[in-house]
């Protein structure tokens, strides 16, 4: 069983669950982030940021998302990409 959500993810306004104070280790601990990008999220973030935008921060993507991403009306789901007729990614 899931435990519910009881966090929002303050980089792209998801709800997601905190393992931090969990038995079991959090998911945030498979991620490597290096000293200079966890001092960075500490001075640009207040709280956890959920599994995947700490990744995609590990990754090298921008701290701060483009605001269709931040803004939860606008997202159908986590990080989504939108495919054109086109075939291109928007």
């Amino acid at each position: 069983m899931h435990a519910l959500p009881d966090d929002r993810c303050p980089r792209c306004g998801r709800e997601f669950h905190c393992g931090m104070h969990d038995q079991a280790p959090c998911a945030c601990t498979t991620l490597t982030l290096g000293v200079e990008l966890q001092q960075r999220l500490r001075e640009t973030f207040d709280g956890c940021l959920c599994l995947d935008c700490l990744a995609a921060c590990a990754a090298g993507e921008a701290l701060r998302p483009p605001a269709s991403i931040a803004d939860p009306d606008e997202r159908v789901g986590p990080l989504h990409r939108v495919e054109g007729q086109d075939g291109a990614s928007r």
